[in-house]
């Protein structure tokens, strides 16, 4: 049986990695997804049967009107997953692409919320699922930017979950470690680079030095927790950090 008929289901970044593996996860249950991504994605959007809505996250106004489409389609669970990455030192790194990051991974996912969540407590029902990271929880070097985004995604959620809970919607966070995605592969050369080892050492000695089950997480293990915290049988979950990060944080 389908978990989702008749909910719509806004997915950002949703042309390639986790937030493909999530598209992908909603349209088999029964939803109808609104794929989003700054690319062209309307050929994964006609696979599952749904919209692409195309919008540079980094640019505010692109997502106020990202916002105000979505919310015409009374969207019932927002999933904010988009996101990019630079490596640098704290004191090498553009203003700009700090600038475009926090707007993209941070004030982007307000944004929508700010759109969407009127509708939700109206509707008496909605789900807000924000992809944070491991590097929401704890830091590392080179990545200032994201690690304070993905720090401050998880205090908007914990926030919204707050205000929003009394009107039946719920907000959580996902917190992965290392996933296999394009955009994880694209960082090997950068780490490599900017550490000055080879790139073949670079998922053993960076990625998965802290992990104590040694392997990328799959995209579609993100997809699946996505779908039980958008589930009924996760109502009384709000306000959570969910860590998929093969036990980094345990230590």
């Amino acid at each position: 049986m389908e978990r989702f008929p008749g909910k719509t289901v806004l997915v950002t970044g949703a042309g390639s990695g986790i937030g493909l593996a999530i598209a992908r996860a909603f349209a088999r249950e029964g939803a109808r997804v609104l794929v989003h991504d700054v690319k062209d994605a309307s050929t994964l959007a006609e696979e599952v049967g749904g919209e692409f809505l195309q919008a540079d996250l980094a640019d505010p106004l692109a997502v106020e009107d990202l916002g105000k489409q979505a919310a015409q389609h009374g969207v019932d669970i927002l999933v904010n997953n988009a996101g990019f990455q630079h490596i640098d030192p704290v004191e090498d790194f553009p203003l700009e692409t700090w600038q475009r990051m926090l707007q993209a991974m941070l004030t982007a996912p307000f944004q929508l919320i700010r759109a969407l969540l009127p509708g939700m407590k109206e509707r008496g029902w909605g789900r807000i699922l924000n992809i944070a990271s491991v590097h929401g929880l704890v830091a590392s070097p080179f990545k200032s930017a994201y690690i304070a985004a993905k720090h401050g995604l998880i205090g908007l959620t914990r926030t919204v979950a707050l205000e929003a809970g009394p009107f039946g919607v719920t907000a959580n966070a996902i917190a992965p470690a290392y996933v296999r995605t394009p955009l994880v592969e694209n960082q090997i050369a950068d780490q490599a680079r900017t550490l000055g080892i080879p790139e073949s050492e670079v998922v053993e000695k960076v990625f998965l030095a802290q992990a104590a089950v040694k392997r990328l997480i799959e995209p579609e293990e993100v997809a699946a927790l996505a779908l039980f915290l958008a589930s009924e049988k996760a109502s009384a979950i709000t306000g959570a950090v969910f860590p998929i990060d093969l036990g980094w944080t345990a230590r």
